[in-house]
C-alpha cells in the first residue's frame, strides 16, 4: 500500500508558478512510476505528466511542455510538479498517482491516488 499526499496548490495570477508536491508513505514508490492528472469542472481526468523510476525519463501532455516539470527524490520519497507560465486553462484540482505501468497515461493503470490540491489561475 502506498499512501499519496499532495499540497502546494493555491490561487495564482496567469503567468505565475506553483509546486506541487506529493508525499508518500508506505511502501517506497522508487518502484512505482508516478504521475501527475488534473480535473477541470465538468471535464474528465487528464493526463499531465509521468516520470520513471529512476527520474531520468519523463512525458508531458502537449498543453504543459515547456512550462511545467516534474521531478522526483526517491530517497525522500517524494514527487514534485513545478508549473511555470501558468494559464487559466490549468485551474484544475492536480493529483498525484502511483503505477506499475511503465510511463501509462491512463488513469485507470494507476493504482493509487493522493486527495488531490486545488490550483487556480485568474486575475
Amino acid at each position: 500500500q502506498v499512501q499519496l499526499v499532495e499540497s502546494g496548490g493555491g490561487l495564482v495570477q496567469p503567468g505565475g508558478s506553483l509546486r506541487l508536491s506529493c508525499a508518500a508513505s508506505g511502501r517506497t514508490v522508487s518502484t512505482y512510476y508516478m504521475g501527475w492528472f488534473r480535473q477541470a469542472p465538468g471535464k474528465e481526468r487528464e493526463f499531465v505528466a509521468v516520470i520513471g523510476r529512476g527520474g531520468v525519463s519523463t512525458f508531458y501532455v502537449d498543453s504543459v511542455k515547456g512550462r511545467f516539470t516534474i521531478s522526483r527524490n526517491n530517497a525522500m520519497n517524494t514527487v514534485s510538479l513545478q508549473m511555470n507560465s501558468l494559464k487559466p486553462e490549468d485551474t484544475a484540482v492536480y493529483y498525484c498517482a502511483a503505477t506499475t505501468s511503465p510511463y501509462s497515461r491512463d488513469s485507470y493503470r494507476y493504482d493509487y491516488w493522493g486527495q488531490g490540491t486545488q490550483v487556480t489561475v485568474s486575475s
